[in-house]
């Protein structure tokens, strides 16, 4: 493998180019910007110089909070789907179960916001990835967490929040 590149994680500079992409397609970029914008992406050799790139980008993809809302039943994410960086599910007696392990995530960390009242939910996160979920309120409820709580450089880092009277919550890692 030649180290030419320098020391940006492959990880890293795709989530800028997709962000760059993102905002071009969106209107929020002219051509010569995106250009522009592609090659200092691109050329990146260290993290330090993506910042720049994204950073007026990053924000308004972060405020994008994606609600699912269910009485009963089971609200099931899995396979290949796009995972936002906010995600907010309310559910009063049905089960929630969000498997991070084979979607498409552009970001570093996401956050997880879980209302469920009597309700169970299973996240499943990809190999490497870590939780935390020091954030949850518990009432009667309780979170079983199998995953590592430090973040580690380069991999996804889940942070759990939300309300849990009597709910509970299993976050684990995929089996390889």
């Amino acid at each position: 493998m030649s180290h030419a590149m320098g020391h940006v994680p492959e990880q890293e500079r795709d989530r800028a180019v997709e962000l760059v992409q993102q905002a071009y397609a969106d209107g929020r970029l002219g051509p010569a910007e995106l250009e522009r914008r592609l090659e200092l992406a691109l050329t990146a050799t260290a993290s330090g110089e993506l910042e720049p790139v994204v950073a007026d980008l990053a924000d308004e993809a972060e405020d994008e909070v994606v609600h699912i809302a269910a009485n009963g039943g089971l609200v099931k994410r899995t396979g290949d789907w796009h995972v936002p960086r906010r995600l907010r599910v309310d559910s009063e007696y049905g089960r929630v179960r969000l498997d991070l392990s084979r979607a498409h995530i552009p970001h570093p960390r996401i956050d997880i916001e879980l209302r469920l009242a009597y309700g169970g939910a299973t996240i499943i996160l990809p190999a490497g990835a870590s939780a935390n979920a020091d954030g949850v309120r518990l009432g009667w409820g309780r979170v079983t967490s199998k995953a590592p709580g430090r973040r580690s450089p380069g991999r996804l880092h889940v942070r759990i929040t939300g309300d849990l009277p009597y709910g509970s919550i299993t976050i684990r890692t995929a089996r390889r």
